[in-house]
């Protein structure tokens, strides 16, 4: 189990390279909502998400050996964009497992920070060739969620939150496999005891939210949304446990109130999120807790959004 203080210090060790971002608010959302509701802006993370505080914090603490090996990590595109910065910035050669239809511009900035990608097929299991490329040349392997390392970096994101905006009623948090989640649950949880969390994810891959409620881990082998960043099949062995004890609910969103929310985040807040950014912020916004008179933390995780792609579904929309 990651611990509070495992989360302070991963604040420590990666406040050299990460930014503290800011925590914005905005009059008319708390017009709309009844809240005061203050907005964690891990969309102008470095690399865009809040993926590089976990994979500093784990890059950083391999030993000096493993890091001359170096790493290889698999993922959809904001934890292989955040291993491939990080490693470049301690040296660390990096390799990437994406899936061929990974979103274009996470492939082509995971390349810009210096890293291989190797593509890999649907009908592939992604885990299982990361695992297959560390046994023939000695990687270490750096998962996405699963692992402590990660989890006490995402936990940072929370813990400056509240440092900043103060103790919260309720916070929101996107999910995919947990470990945003994981981590800012644990920090809300020590930081400001009152606050209830809760976990969002899209109703096309609500393998968490199944989970949470038959308590037991639940898969979903293909989740159908366009939060491609939450397309996990399923929350972590660590993930899943620390979920069940410190989270208070889960929340799911459908995709046409998660692409309506994120328009409306960029036209109105002026922030570019992508969709997975936007599931905390839509669970508000669309209505889907009641927020009334309450202080309101919000992680916007994450602002890699292919805008050509987006261009398409404001077209999409217009036509329908």
């Amino acid at each position: 189990m990651v611990s509070f203080e495992d989360i302070a210090a991963a604040h420590e060790r990666i406040k050299p390279q990460a930014k503290r971002t800011p925590v914005l608010t905005s009059a008319t959302i708390d017009a709309l909502t009844g809240a005061k509701v203050h907005f964690k802006c891990e969309n102008l993370q470095r690399m865009g998400a809040f993926k590089f505080r976990g994979a500093y914090n784990a890059l950083s603490q391999l030993s000096a050996e493993e890091k001359r090996r170096g790493v290889v990590a698999f993922s959809s595109g904001n934890h292989a964009q955040a291993v491939a910065l990080a490693g470049r910035l301690l040296g660390i050669p990096a390799t990437i497992v994406m899936p061929i239809d990974a979103p274009k511009v996470k492939v082509d900035a995971t390349r810009g920070y210096g890293a291989e990608i190797v593509l890999y097929q649907k009908n592939q299991n992604r885990e299982d060739l990361a695992k297959q490329i560390s046994a023939e040349r000695g990687l270490s392997v750096i998962p996405p969620f699963d692992h402590p390392h990660i989890v006490a970096g995402q936990g940072t994101a929370a813990k400056e939150l509240i440092e900043d905006a103060g103790p919260l009623d309720l916070l929101l948090v996107p999910c995919g496999g947990g470990g945003l989640l994981s981590g800012c649950a644990i920090a809300a949880k020590h930081l400001s005891p009152q606050c209830r969390v809760m976990g969002v994810e899209p109703e096309g891959g609500n393998d968490a939210t199944q989970s949470f409620v038959q308590k037991r881990l639940v898969t979903i082998a293909a989740p159908d949304t366009i939060a491609d960043g939450a397309r996990t099949p399923s929350l972590g062995k660590l993930t899943f446990p620390i979920v069940m004890r410190y989270v208070d609910d889960m929340l799911t969103v459908n995709d046409t109130e998660l692409a309506r929310t994120m328009f409306w985040i960029w036209e109105r807040m002026k922030l570019v999120v992508e969709p997975t950014g936007a599931l905390a912020a839509t669970a508000l916004l669309q209505q889907k807790v009641k927020a009334e008179g309450l202080k309101v933390g919000v992680i916007l995780s994450g602002g890699n959004v292919d805008l050509r792609w987006a261009a398409a579904q404001v077209i999409k929309q217009q036509d329908h």
